[in-house]
This record gives structure tokens, C-alpha cells and sequence, in this order.
């Protein structure tokens, strides 16, 4: 089984250009299910019901992170909706922090934490982890953990080394060349990436960052014009016992 991750979809340009591709990047690599990690979708950041409800005419699962609930109109999608899911963490909140998705053949539970370092309070997402896992009847586990430190991620990699098929790190917008399988068993990354346009500040125009970096007065983000690049992995799973045999890093324009 291949599932496809595709890192933070910035704006709804980026958005249209992924529906775009993506049919011939599924068809090139035999893609069974598809995650998004689309926290940042919504033009002016967050997530909004239409910028969800074009990820899931794309995506199986839709996953967030820390603008999760930037806009309060997702709230009732986030009660409504089985597969677009919000960090587990953030306690007894609306929505859910992870979903199992039923594909006939096999199931794959798809997990959402949020790191601690340099990030809104959250639990502990380990404490977490281990609860989810004591819940889920299925061995095909993605973890998306949105986090800022590497070292964290790096953590959470190793903490659930031989417990999940794969760990994948996402937020930071900046893909990392460490795709590796730990123990045997269970892909990771540090950061998939994210997709939006290349010829920026990690999605956002350029002269907005730089410019609330040297007057220090907030500036609203906006997005540039460019090409547009998608990043992503492909994790290669054994369904019957949830081992990651491949995963492949993906960096498209």
C-alpha cells in the first residue's frame, strides 16, 4: 500500500494547482490514499470550510496544526467531519484528534499531535501518542506531528519507533533531506515541506516577512506570484503488519 503526505498547502492558488497535479502524481506512484496537511489552505491563514472542502474533493484525510482553529466557522466542520482531524493534544476541544480510515481491504488510522517547543500550550503529545495507541485496533498508523523543534520531532520518531508505520513532521515549511526507516519499521521525516509558491517566505510574499522583520509592524500576509512546488512523501506500507518498506521524498514543480 502506497499513502501519499503531502506537506502544508498554502492558499487557495496553491490549492487549484495541486488538484491539478495530482491526478498524474497518484497515477505515477501507485497512491492509495492520500493525507493533506491543510492548516494554512484558507487565503489570510487557517482553514476555512471552502478550503477544506476542496482538500477532501482531493485528499482521504485532511490534517492541521496551531491555525487549526484561526477561523471559528471550522468548528462545526471539525464536529461534522470523520477525516479532517486537529491535533490530539489540544485536549477536550471541539473535533477529533484522529480518524481511522476505512479503505475495505485495510484500515489506516491517521493521528494529529502538536509539538511543545516554541508552540501554543498544548498536553504533552507523547502522554497522547500512547493513549491513541491503546484506542486503535489497526497496525497502519500515520502520525502527523506538527512541530517546531527538530530535536522534538526527532523525539517522537524514536518514542514511537516500532509502534507506528511512519512519523511525519510537518510546520516548519522546509523539507529535510532525513527520510529514513527507524527500527525497521517506522518511516520518518523531520518536515515534509509544504506547497505553495517557491519563490517566497515559506508560502507568504517575501517583502511582507521581511518587511514586519525590520519595522516590527505587523503586516497582513499575502501570496505571490511564481511557480508553484509541492512537497511530499510516499510511504510505502506492508497493511498486514503496518511496516513502512519505502518512503520516498518528493519535491515538484
Amino acid at each position: 500500500m502506497n499513502i501519499l503526505f503531502i506537506g502544508d498547502v498554502v492558499g487557495q492558488r496553491s490549492v487549484e494547482f495541486l488538484a491539478e497535479k495530482l491526478p498524474e502524481l497518484k497515477r505515477e506512484h501507485c497512491v492509495d490514499m492520500t493525507i493533506v496537511n491543510g492548516e494554512n489552505s484558507a487565503d489570510g491563514n487557517g482553514i476555512t470550510p471552502f478550503s477544506a472542502k476542496l482538500l477532501l474533493g482531493l485528499a482521504d484525510v485532511v490534517t492541521t496544526g496551531n491555525h487549526c482553529f484561526r477561523r471559528r466557522e471550522m468548528n462545526d466542520m471539525y464536529e461534522e467531519s470523520e477525516v479532517i482531524i486537529r491535533p490530539a493534544n489540544f485536549g477536550d476541544t471541539v473535533g477529533r484528534g484522529y480518524t481511522v480510515y476505512d479503505m475495505g481491504k485495510t484500515r489506516v488510522a491517521v493521528v494529529n499531535l502538536i509539538g511543545m517547543a516554541f508552540m501554543e500550550s498544548c498536553d504533552n503529545p507523547f502522554k497522547y501518542a500512547d493513549k491513541i495507541l491503546e484506542e486503535l485496533d489497526t497496525p497502519n498508523i500515520i502520525v502527523d506531528f506538527h512541530a517546531e523543534a527538530t530535536s522534538e520531532k526527532k523525539a517522537m520518531g524514536f518514542y514511537l519507533e516500532g509502534k507506528v508505520s511512519a512519523v511525519i513532521g510537518t510546520h516548519t515549511h522546509v523539507q529535510t533531506a532525513d527520510e529514513q526507516i527507524l527500527g525497521g519499521h517506522t518511516g520518518y521525516i523531520t518536515d515534509v515541506g509544504y506547497t505553495g509558491v517557491r519563490d517566497s517566505i515559506l508560502g507568504i510574499d517575501k517583502d511582507v516577512i521581511i518587511s514586519r522583520l525590520t519595522s516590527y509592524y505587523p503586516q497582513k500576509h499575502t501570496y505571490p506570484e511564481g511557480d508553484i512546488m509541492i512537497n511530499a512523501v510516499v510511504i510505502s506500507i506492508d497493511d498486514k503488519c503496518g511496516k513502512c518498506t519505502a518512503i520516498k521524498r518528493l519535491y515538484i514543480i
